[in-house]
Order: structure tokens, then sequence, then C-alpha cells
């Protein structure tokens, strides 16, 4: 409690009294990022420009001695969300030492971890067999694009044989706007064979959309407060009926309540 109360501290002090200084700041620091790319520009090409290049097997362009080592392997990166406490931490000692710069930036990724943490959260509690699918471990996704509950993405798919089922969580104002336009049109779209594209439906008493596909399959969408929604792909799936009860698989008040929406 103590930690939060500091931390919500340190944002309506720095919001309320350190706009201007932070003006300043971030135009500095573009400044000098942007004299530090400009050098290093001219560096490389005037590098490029007096060392000479030679062509190396297959035809490919390489330094002065022609020996260029190719990567044949590596342990990647590790996935490694923000530490929420020390950087809440990092932030309350950079205010205090008024580098408001590094403060900001700490309370963001104290933030981005908390959404992640709320997004691993909801992949784990996410079935672990749908409509006879199992799910594809390496398929499960939780990314953010930004801070503050924008973009946060949750993604897992089921799959076997050629049956599968993708399930996404996200908060996307693009699909967000969608959505609301299928919502607030009250008719359908129909093709010249007359079978309907899609039409609105209810999945355990949330307004959604269902789509229909020959090519993509079945495609179903349900709004999860103002700016979160949860969307079902299904290919190879025989009919609606069994699309809306992989749907109905999903503990979706549960999802909501995680995400905070109302």
């Amino acid at each position: 409690m103590k930690t939060s109360l500091l931390c919500c501290m340190v944002l309506f002090a720095f919001t309320a009294n350190s706009q201007g200084m932070l003006n300043r700041l971030k135009q500095k620091a573009e400044q000098a990022a942007e004299r530090a790319i400009d050098k290093k520009i001219e560096q490389k090409t005037s590098k490029g420009s007096n060392a000479g290049n030679t062509t190396g097997p297959g035809g490919a362009s390489s330094g002065g001695n022609g020996n260029n080592a190719s990567n044949k392997g590596g342990g990647g990166l590790i996935s490694t969300p923000p530490d929420v406490n020390q950087n809440l931490a990092d932030a309350d000692a950079a205010y205090k030492a008024k580098t408001y710069g590094e403060a900001r930036y700490a309370v963001q990724q104290a933030m981005l971890g908390v959404e992640m943490e709320i997004g691993n959260k909801i992949l784990k509690s996410l079935p672990e067999t749908v409509a006879g699918l199992p799910k594809e471990a390496e398929a499960d996704q939780v990314t953010s694009t930004g801070w503050g509950w924008v973009g946060l993405t949750i993604h897992r798919e089921y799959y076997q044989n050629d049956k599968e089922l993708r399930v996404t969580i996200a908060n996307n104002s693009a699909w967000m706007a969608a959505y609301n336009m299928y919502i607030s049109n009250s008719g359908y779209t129909q093709q010249t064979n007359g079978e309907q594209n899609w039409k609105q439906t209810k999945v355990k008493g949330y307004r959604g959309v269902i789509e229909y596909s020959e090519a993509s399959g079945y495609k179903l969408s349900v709004g999860l407060g103002q700016s979160s929604l949860i969307m079902w792909e299904g290919i190879n799936f025989a009919s609606e009926q069994e699309m809306m009860k992989a749907a109905e698989a999903f503990d979706i008040d549960a999802i909501k309540k995680q995400l905070g929406e109302k």
C-alpha cells in the first residue's frame, strides 16, 4: 500500500509541477540523440569509403579482410517483463534526485510490468482444451505496444489435424471501432448467393458479431467494456452452433474483471 501511494504521489507531483521542465529535458534529449546519430552516420560513411570492399562467397559484400563470420546459432533474447517493485523504487529515487526524465521512465516501466502481469495471468486462465482441440503452447503470446493499458494483446491457439481455433483478447482501438460499427448496424450484409455474411449474436449474455467466409471460416467478436474485446477465429468448424459452443468454453466474466473493464 505504501509503495502504491508513493507511486501515485510521484505521478501527480510530476504531472502538476514539472511538465515544463520535462518538455525542456525531452527537447534537449532529442537534440542530443540526433547529434549522436548524425555523428555515427558520418563515421560509418567515412569508414566505408576508406576501407574498401571485397566480394565474399556467393557474391556477398564484406569488409576489408573479406572474412565475415556468419551466425550459426545463439540463445536469443530472454523475455523479461519489467520488475514492478524495482521500477517503483527507481522512480522514487529519481524523483528525489530531481531527475524527472528517469522518474517518468521508471513509472512507465512499472505500469507496463503490471500490464504484462495481467496479460500473463489471463493467458494462464484460458482453457487448455477447447472443442477437442489442445492448445499450441508455442503460440501463446502476451504483448503490449504501449503503457497504461493501451495495446495489450493476449493470444492463444488450439489445433488438431486441419481444425484450428484462435483466440485474441486485446485493447485495440481499430478493432473496437469496427466492432462498434457492426453493433450499431441492425441490418446485415448479404452475398449474391443469398447467404448472410455476418450478424449480431450473444455469448453468455455479451453482445457480439459473428462472421463467416468460405476462405477463412468463422470469426466471432465480443466487446468487453469500453476498450477491450475478445475475438475467436475458427477454421474448419462444421457449423455456427459449434463455433458458438467453443466460445462458451471461456470465462468471459473473469477475463473482463481481470482487465478492469466495467
